[in-house]
């Protein structure tokens, strides 16, 4: 066998090798070393921070959101902390001692705190959120961490929903509280938050390294108290009419202010429709025709307007009246709400000048009121007209508008012609009270001149006395206002059968007015006339406020103008007195004897002799019975004089007043008895006396206790009582 080749030892070989193997060692060992050192020192702190990371992070910190107040500074919406409670069993030193203090703390049965505290998870969470009672209770118990959060509370529930609006995943959705997220929202904090290995938060552990700021508040001009009003009369007007839904709205008309606004359908309260549902007005529209045509000098009141036989053909399309009523004044047209005679009237406009007039109303675009979702309505350039437009528009069709656009409109009328901008918002405040911004009344535009409003107020007065508006009379008060009813659409645009709008606006008192009430009702069941439907609930709206405690009211106008009224239907009862006694060829009065009472409303009797002589009775299609007012004491009796018997039917309303025969006690005015109000709420013992005509001031709270004068005294209109409470628990 022939021996391999020799192996030369390691330690035979050649001395390059070697170092050559003893650089690579070297080299691998510096690369290590600088790698750690790399690691360690210049890649140190990014890795502490990446493995800090791994175990902590940044959260936010909610800010507290701004309240929302009345304008008496009545929360409306708040935000309040609430606490959620967890327990970690496994940390527990002494269950069954912390199971005791959960059960008194929070309120749990024996059993629900057992499950809490003896359970095997890891950690068990409370549904329910609790006061910051709770948290001071149970802070630094071993295992139970308690977890702060803000939560969104409205303390008169769904009053006014549909303008406050809500808050949905901590950002607001609908009315104020969209329209102000950011200055409601304010700046939200952060906090430094430990987690596990398995990147779950750990309860409590937790800090905040940047403090929250808390956002403003917000005061609306809204009057908590006449909200409640609205709401309770429209919900009652759905009740008695069976509508599917309506709206009310209360402003003043002075200032643009809304004073209360509530929209329902369907028996929710969270839309708007009083901004954002137009609708074809109808009647209601009638008054800016005839104050368009004021205004460009086409027309005086006093012209007479041929209405014929209660049928006018107009291209292509027959336009009529329930009733005729013949050849009239335009200010008797407005006032039965002839339809004939506004649309025929109409055409001494030219189709600009109609489009506009109602225009500058304010018809066709937006108020501008701070609230999301406002609907323009619509008002249709002329061009894009047929020929039976102009017409239709005379009469409210072909148009649609909305509730606000309607009672800013009628507001314009009010003030002696000024359209102001509808104002929701009052203030803005910081979180300690300061004032930011307050927002002052803006006008819009000058309609029309005060004379040209106080013609056509005039003619909405005896609307109201003597039209188709008499079931808003107030007993106290001059009412001003308009009827209207007009065909429903449906859900394909088109009229729906048999369905329609009933609506009324008035103001008082006309003299001054300090309030303007809109009311539409959607679809009411039988009647559905305005006059006979909406109207009604106009009048319990006014009465309402008058019955309040701190209505937005200037009293003493209103006492002044009360007592001035009274003065001049005493006088117009005397001057009638007397040319009764000429005509039978007496001696005329020297002696003070009782004059006759007109068994009517004092505010008919008021304003006698200033209504147009065209009295004669008149069937009016939009007249009903007037209800009778039920007054205290249990009797029923009309809002007349001493009791007498209610105007009541449509063959009557539109009548002269009778004769009363049974005078005053005094002689000189006519009195009511004072009836017993004890026990009574205030806001039903004042509805009760403003019903009665007399003037109310207030001692002390709560149920009636007495009265002065005491019950059974005998008191002229205009009279004030004063009504003692005795600090007893007011149920309204």
């Amino acid at each position: 066998m022939k021996p391999g080749p020799r192996r030369t030892p390691v330690l035979d070989r050649p001395p390059v090798r070697r170092r050559s193997l003893l650089v690579l060692w070297l080299l691998a060992g510096g690369f290590l070393l600088f790698r750690t050192t790399e690691l360690q020192i210049v890649q140190g702190q990014e890795w502490r921070a990446l493995a800090e990371q791994q175990h902590r992070a940044r959260g936010e910190v909610a800010a507290p959101r701004g309240s929302i107040l009345d304008r008496s500074g009545i929360p409306l919406a708040l935000s309040h902390e609430a606490f959620r409670i967890g327990v970690a069993p496994h940390e527990l030193k002494d269950r069954d001692q912390v199971s005791a203090q959960l059960m008194e703390v929070l309120g749990l049965t024996s059993a629900q705190a057992r499950r809490l505290t003896h359970s095997d998870r890891r950690w068990v969470q409370l549904p329910d959120r609790y006061p910051p009672a709770a948290r001071e209770a149970l802070q630094g118990t071993q295992g139970v961490y308690v977890e702060r959060e803000l939560r969104r509370s409205y303390p008169h529930s769904d009053l006014a929903r549909g303008i406050l609006g809500a808050v949905v995943d901590e950002n607001g959705s609908g009315g104020i509280e969209q329209e102000l997220e950011p200055f409601l929202r304010g700046v939200p904090g952060s906090r430094i938050v430990a987690r596990d290995s398995e990147g779950r938060a750990i309860p409590g552990e937790s800090w905040v390294v940047a403090a929250p700021v808390p956002g403003g508040d917000v005061v609306l001009t809204l009057d908590r108290d006449l909200q409640e009003i609205a709401r309770e009369a429209l919900e009652n007007a759905l009740e008695e009419t069976g509508a599917r839904g309506g709206d009310l709205i209360v402003t003043d008309p002075r200032s643009g202010e809304i004073l209360a606004m509530v929209s329902l359908k369907d028996g929710s309260a969270n839309n708007l429709g009083g901004i954002n549902t137009p609708y074809e007005p109808g009647s209601t529209l009638k008054s800016f025709t005839v104050a368009s045509l004021l205004r460009m000098d086409r027309v005086s009141m006093a012209d007479s307007v041929d209405t014929a036989d209660g049928r006018w053909r107009v291209a292509g399309r027959t336009i009529t009246d329930v009733s005729a009523v013949g050849k009239v004044s335009l200010a008797h047209a407005l006032r039965v709400s002839s339809n004939v005679g506004i649309a025929r009237v109409a055409e001494r406009l030219s189709p600009e000048e109609q489009f506009e007039g109602l225009r500058d109303f304010g018809f066709g675009v937006p108020t501008g009121i701070q609230l999301p979702g406002e609907a323009s309505g619509t008002l249709r350039n002329p061009r894009a007209w047929s020929r039976q437009s102009p017409a239709s528009l005379a009469i409210g069709y072909e148009v649609a508008v909305t509730p606000l656009q309607m009672t800013m409109a009628y507001g314009a009328l009010a003030n002696g012609g000024l359209l102001m901008e509808p104002r929701i918002l009052r203030e803005l405040r910081s979180p300690d009270g300061r004032v930011l911004e307050r927002f002052e009344p803006r006008v819009v535009r000058r309609v029309v001149d005060p004379v040209v409003a106080e013609e056509v107020n005039r003619a909405l007065v005896e609307a109201v006395e003597d039209g188709t508006g008499t079931r808003a009379r107030l007993a106290s008060f001059a009412v001003a206002g308009k009827s209207g009813t007009s065909r429903a659409t449906g859900p394909g645009g088109g009229y729906e059968v048999g369905a329609y709008y009933s609506s009324f606006v008035g103001f008082f008192p006309a003299d001054d007015p300090q309030l303007v009430v809109f009311v539409k009702l959607d679809r009411p069941q039988g009647v559905y006339y305005g006059g006979a439907t909406a109207a009604p609930v106009t009048r319990a709206t006014m009465e309402a406020v008058l019955a309040a405690r701190r209505p937005p009211l200037d009293r003493r106008a209103l006492a002044a103008i009360a007592r001035s009224q009274e003065e001049a239907r005493v006088e117009a009862v005397r001057q009638e007195q007397e040319a009764q006694r000429v005509a039978r060829g007496e001696a005329p009065n020297v002696g003070g004897s009782p004059p006759l009472v007109l068994a009517s409303t004092p505010s008919t009797a008021r304003t006698v002799s200033a209504l147009s002589p065209e009295r004669s009775p008149d069937p009016l299609w939009e007249a009903g019975p007037r209800p009778r007012i039920h007054v205290a004491g249990g009797a029923d009796a009309a809002q007349g004089v001493n009791g007498g018997d209610a105007i009541s039917g449509a063959a009557r309303e539109g009548g002269p007043p009778g004769v009363q025969g049974n005078g005053a006690a005094s002689g000189s005015k006519p009195v009511v008895g004072l009836p017993d109000l004890s026990g009574l709420s205030p806001r039903t013992a004042a509805r009760r006396l403003h019903a009665a005509g007399l003037v109310v001031e207030w001692e002390g709270q709560g149920l009636v206790r007495s009265t002065r004068p005491a019950p059974g005294a005998l008191l002229n209109r205009g009279d004030t009582v004063r009504v003692i409470s005795d600090g007893g628990r007011s149920r309204r």
